[in-house]
């Protein structure tokens, strides 16, 4: 809660994205990203030569080409939709709300100046569910920036909203006129490394009865069960029967184990089934971005098509949805 007379700054932070949908700032963009110890959790130099002689050389074209397919005139949609969210939580609030990206522009640096004198900053890393790649690394990255001033000030972080209301009700009101009279709904989140997962804890055993325990209590450090809490949120929300829906994992890298089933190997085989009307829903991204737009909304959609589905359905992300800015700029009143 703000304290009378408290100067406090707010700080919104993404992923990122690339400047241009360009080879040259794409490769720019994947080093920055993929040298980051906690995406790519290799020795540094082993991470060096992969990243900079085989993936960057090899996947900075098909990435720039892939971003031309969804640019927008005014720029990347992540970093348009994330800026009009800052925005609408700034009218919200009635006080200033930066935004920065853990990767490429704007900076973490650049949205710390921009706070200015501050005598406390609440943070609000924009992934609902908690891993090390994401929430983990741009806290990381943040205390960095901090640890390079003189003072220091308080720094209050947001939690993940998995379960978050305002957050779950907001993304099955853009789902619900797009799910009815589809065969069938596939939350497809954001894949991660099993041995990601498996490394918050010893214990975990990736199951079921493991992540989604009768107690009903959703780990703090499992990704994975922080997604299976936001699809039971959503299925609620949207009345779905049971068979009427299924989740799925995106955006694999590497050929070791990730979290399974794998979205490209889901929506086709539904498609084989005799599921002919497919939305997709995707409650593990906050903006509309490359991996929902052009993974999901042009990729995925092709190959439902070629195996038979008729109709795929790309439900958008809650971006600056006027319901949600006024429920994220609610729960950072109460911060």
């Amino acid at each position: 809660m703000r304290r009378q007379g408290e100067r406090r700054g707010v700080l919104l932070m993404n992923l990122g994205t690339p400047d241009a949908p360009d080879t040259a700032a794409v490769g720019r963009y994947l080093r920055q990203f993929l040298m980051d110890g906690r995406v790519l959790d290799i020795p540094t130099p082993a991470r060096w030569m992969l990243v900079n002689l085989a993936i960057v050389p090899t996947r900075s074209p098909k990435s720039a080409k892939a971003y031309r397919a969804i640019w927008r005139a005014d720029g990347s949609p992540l970093l348009v939709h994330s800026r009009a969210l800052a925005q609408a939580v700034e009218r919200e609030l009635g006080e200033h709300v930066s935004l920065a990206m853990r990767y490429g522009n704007p900076s973490i640096e650049a949205a710390i100046r921009e706070l200015g004198e501050v005598d406390r900053i609440v943070v609000v890393p924009l992934y609902p569910q908690y891993a090390s790649s994401s929430t983990g690394t741009a806290l990381e990255a943040l205390f960095a920036a901090l640890s390079e001033r003189v003072y220091v000030p308080p720094v209050t972080v947001m939690p993940p909203f998995f379960d978050d209301p305002g957050f779950l009700d907001a993304q099955a009101a853009l789902a619900r006129p797009l799910v009815d009279s589809v065969d069938h709904v596939l939350f497809s989140y954001h894949s991660l490394p099993e041995r990601h997962i498996r490394a918050a804890s010893p214990r975990c055993e990736l199951t079921a009865a493991c992540c989604a325990p009768a107690s009903g209590t959703v780990p703090a450090y499992c990704y994975r069960a922080q997604c299976l809490a936001t699809t039971r949120g959503l299925v609620a929300r949207l009345g779905l029967a049971e068979g009427a829906f299924s989740e799925s994992f995106q955006s694999r890298l590497g050929r070791e184990q990730w979290l399974k089933p794998a979205t490209d190997k889901v929506v086709p085989d539904l498609a084989r089934r005799g599921v002919k009307r497919l939305a997709v829903v995707c409650p593990s991204f906050v903006s509309d971005c490359l991996e929902t737009l052009e993974e999901i909304g042009v990729r995925a959609r092709d190959e439902f098509l070629e195996a038979g589905g008729e109709e795929l359905r790309l439900v958008p992300c809650v971006n600056a949805e006027p319901t949600w800015a006024a429920a994220l700029a609610r729960r950072i009143a109460s911060m």
